[in-house]
């Protein structure tokens, strides 16, 4: 599967043959993972939740638009929900292309608009509280 939400760790070798090709010449991979620190707060762990139909559905739409609006061959986007460890994958995009140009500018596209329109919600334990993480701000909990 190209789109995914899940709950297990993700298999890096599953997701890039799901888009292997004998015509790409690169494959740009974002691995994103909890760090320790946000806004100079120890984060302690993550919880994702998300509406798995809507947020694999948004999560389609956009691979479909980055595969009409850059010159890659195929994507894969998948995202962790549940709770995350310090360290742990939360969301890999991988692009294939002919050149790495393009599936470097696809990749960058691609993890923004996933932040921005896919209703998957970040709560962050830290040291200091639980606070909602809404794109570059914090929200406390309660």
């Amino acid at each position: 599967m190209k789109v995914r939400l899940m709950r297990e760790p993700f298999d890096l070798k599953e997701a890039l043959n799901s888009i292997a090709s004998p015509e790409a010449g690169g494959y740009v991979f974002f691995l994103g993972k909890v760090r320790d620190e946000n806004h100079g707060r120890k984060v302690l762990k993550l919880v994702y939740e998300a509406y798995p139909e809507m947020a694999e559905g948004e999560m389609e739409r956009i691979r479909e638009e980055a595969l009409r609006r850059f010159a890659i061959l195929d994507m894969v986007i998948w995202h962790r929900y549940g709770e995350l460890a310090v360290g742990e994958d939360t969301i890999l995009i991988i692009a294939a292309a002919k050149h790495r140009k393009d599936a470097f500018e696809a990749c960058e596209w691609a993890i923004d608009e996933v932040k921005s329109r896919v209703p998957v919600w970040k709560r962050e334990f830290t040291e200091e509280g639980v606070f909602w993480i809404e794109g570059n701000r914090t929200v406390p909990e309660g």
